[in-house]
């Protein structure tokens, strides 16, 4: 598949990021841990939780790591975390190799985790459920292949709503042309009423795929909604520690009609956030990577962005609400 370049891309100048970036890396875990990224956090029960990707150990003749679960981390102010002594979530049977890339939402006083796996027989994703962060059921999981699935924080017309990326490769064209559709349930566990939410044609800063990032905030104006957008130039090369790795992911925004998430009312048609900064850019697993899984909206107006950058750390980035809602001046 022939891919045209889409030139350079900068963040948004409203975007600050963090002073203390990296937030978290494999050198604050108290186990085994290589690669620290693509996070889920949220505010649960008076403080800030954070359950993230742990990529860890050495797979024989391979740059990759040998297998992956999923940490737990809280903080008091957004910004330095504590890590729990354990993983609180790792998942591996004769079907399942790993589970990772976890996205929080609450409902109703509970926590749900969005996740993906990986199985024999193909990429899933799946919901489960928490009150504590150390028993975890699992209420669903997908068909393959589908996963980047974020859970809206609320009913929307009385149906539990989530976003999610199918990956067919046998339609679209074939390469990997893959869309952001959507999802209903009665009940978080029987899904269905899929629709076409957004395109990659209709993004101009992605020539690859797009998907779900974190999961929705509701602003009067509608659903504050972050993607991930890839774009694939055959000249990056070397790009981290594989042999060629030729695609950048950058964060960008839309908003979603609160009765029907379906709608898209507006986006930017420029990225949020670009890979910039050095630890976004040079050294990590996979260079200019940016992936946001969790977005929290403080009674100040400031909104919190944490994304994994480069696959190999944690980090983030804060906007205000009003600011945000501005970037989505242009039809779909």
């Amino acid at each position: 598949m022939t891919y045209t370049p889409v030139g350079d891309l900068r963040s948004n100048d409203k975007i600050v990021r963090c002073p203390q970036n990296p937030i978290l890396s494999a050198k604050d875990v108290p186990y085994d841990a290589s690669l620290i990224f693509n996070a889920g956090v949220a505010k649960y029960q008076g403080r800030y939780v954070m359950v993230f990707r742990n990529d860890y150990g050495q797979r024989p003749n391979s740059v990759h790591p040998a297998a992956t679960n999923m940490g737990l981390a809280y903080s008091d102010d957004g910004v330095h975390w504590q890590v729990q002594p354990k993983p609180c979530f790792d998942l591996h049977n004769q079907e399942i190799s790993r589970g990772y890339d976890p996205r929080l939402t609450v409902i109703d006083g509970k926590c749900y985790v969005c996740f993906a796996i990986d199985t024999r027989h193909g990429i899933c994703g799946g919901i489960a459920v928490t009150e504590d962060f150390d028993h975890f059921d699992i209420l669903c999981t997908t068909a393959p292949d589908n996963r980047n699935m974020v859970l809206f924080p609320e009913r929307c017309q009385g149906r539990y709503v989530r976003l999610e990326r199918p990956f067919p490769v046998y339609s679209r064209g074939g390469g990997s042309r893959f869309d952001i559709w959507s999802a209903d349930s009665p009940d978080l566990v029987y899904w269905g009423h899929n629709q076409l939410v957004l395109g990659v044609e209709d993004v101009p800063y992605a020539n690859d795929k797009i998907g779900p990032a974190a999961p929705p905030i509701k602003t009067a104006k509608g659903w504050l909604t972050l993607i991930h957008t890839v774009d694939i130039d055959s000249s990056r090369g070397k790009n981290g520690w594989e042999n060629s790795w030729q695609k950048r992911y950058c964060a960008g925004v839309m908003l979603l009609d609160l009765d029907d998430p379906t709608k898209v009312i507006a986006m930017s048609k420029k990225p949020l956030i670009a890979p910039e900064a050095p630890y976004e850019t040079d050294g990590g697993f996979r260079n200019n990577v940016i992936f946001p899984g969790g977005m929290i909206l403080e009674d100040s107006g400031e909104i919190k962005i944490y994304y994994g950058a480069a696959d190999t750390v944690e980090c983030l980035a804060s906007i205000h609400v009003d600011d945000l809602l501005a970037l989505c001046d242009s039809p779909r």
